[in-house]
């Protein structure tokens, strides 16, 4: 059996004899939080539930598609708002929103999955177009493709209604429930974010998976033992896209309306901040940097307030806890979490060994 490096040696170890879904090998911590979320409208506001949680777990699936190919696949894509943000304008184009001189008015069970294949292969062609390049090029390329889309649908009105772009545009009620109320859409939001997480742990311990972690430790050495290590990297952009792409069309519903503004390459650095402070390690790093990204973006405003500082310096203040969390740890909030937790055992949070006395 192929050699396909040292992390995907471990991981295929960890899954050796198991089952993906064996619920004994979650950690306690995440049975708790997936506890908590479920009793969350309990307990939560509206408001939290909505503007809060809701918002956290869409971004942080549009962080998620990108840890998977930054995390597994070495590659780093500045593109992955624009592929949720072409989900959100095919939503609100192929189905209905209040500009029906341009939507097509398409019922949401055909608009919603159309949109979001579309979606898919904006980021498969993306891929496509990076994969080729390494580095800081890939990182450039993405970034190109994510601001020419920006300045496209900023221009065209035809198709994308310009700088206006569409509002009106909401969940449906299906199965006798309003989507668009709070609790349904939260646990609407909950569950696929669920989904999107767990087919992401399956889909990094499946044979491509491994094979795609292998093509980031050494792309030449799984060459030479006979893996297309440009197709692999181009699925991945393509299993990404589908993920950011559920998300868009989430986003899309949640503040009823998309415009220029949603993809710009503001947003397309907020993603790439959101998957970094969390952790690429792990795919419930994005969620946690969405969650602190949330907290920071909602209140900041009024605690500058507070302390009588100038309100429209917020931004300078998420800036600063982000680069906080990267500052006292590279590997984002899930790497401080390993630290504290080898210093609690007596270990080196760098080497893992059992340092003296201990």
């Amino acid at each position: 059996m192929a050699v396909v490096g040292r992390d995907a040696q471990i991981a295929g170890a960890a899954t050796a004899g198991t089952a993906w879904w064996d619920l004994s090998r979650i950690p306690p911590v995440y049975l708790i939080v997936g506890a908590i979320a479920l009793i969350m409208p309990a307990i939560a506001s509206e408001f939290v539930l909505y503007q809060i949680f809701g918002w956290a777990l869409i971004l942080g699936m549009i962080g998620l598609s990108l840890m998977f190919v930054g995390g597994y696949g070495g590659m780093v894509s500045l593109a992955q708002m624009a592929v949720a943000g072409m989900a959100g304008y095919m939503t609100a184009i192929l189905g209905t929103s209040a500009i029906d001189t341009i939507s097509l008015g398409w019922p949401w069970w055909l608009a919603v999955p159309v949109a979001v294949v579309i979606a898919m292969l904006f980021g498969t062609v993306t891929g496509a177009l990076a994969v080729r390049t390494e580095g800081i090029y890939t990182i450039m390329i993405t970034l190109a493709i994510a601001t020419a889309f920006f300045y496209f649908a900023n221009q065209n009105y035809p198709i994308f209604n310009g700088f206006s772009g569409f509002n009106g545009v909401h969940p449906p009620v299906f199965l006798g429930v309003d989507w668009r109320e709070p609790v349904p859409f939260y646990y609407l939001v909950l569950v696929l974010a669920a989904l999107a997480y767990f087919a992401v742990l399956y889909v990094s311990r499946s044979p491509f998976g491994l094979a795609l972690q292998g093509v980031r430790d050494n792309a030449r050495r799984m060459a030479a033992l006979g893996f297309n290590v440009t197709a692999h990297r181009i699925a991945a952009y393509a299993f990404a896209g589908l993920i950011a792409g559920i998300a868009g069309v989430l986003n899309v519903w949640l503040n009823g309306q998309i415009s220029p503004g949603a993809i710009s390459t503001g947003k397309a650095i907020d993603i790439l901040i959101i998957a970094v402070a969390g952790g690429l390690r792990h795919p419930v790093g994005p969620f946690i940097g969405a969650l602190i990204y949330v907290v920071l973006r909602t209140f900041s405003l009024d605690v500058l307030v507070a302390l009588g500082l100038d309100g429209q310096r917020f931004q300078l203040l998420i800036g600063l806890g982000f680069l906080a969390i990267v500052f006292w740890s590279p590997d984002g909030v899930l790497g401080l979490s390993d630290r504290w937790r080898a210093r609690a055992g007596g270990r080196d949070p760098l080497t893992g060994e059992r340092r003296e006395g201990h």
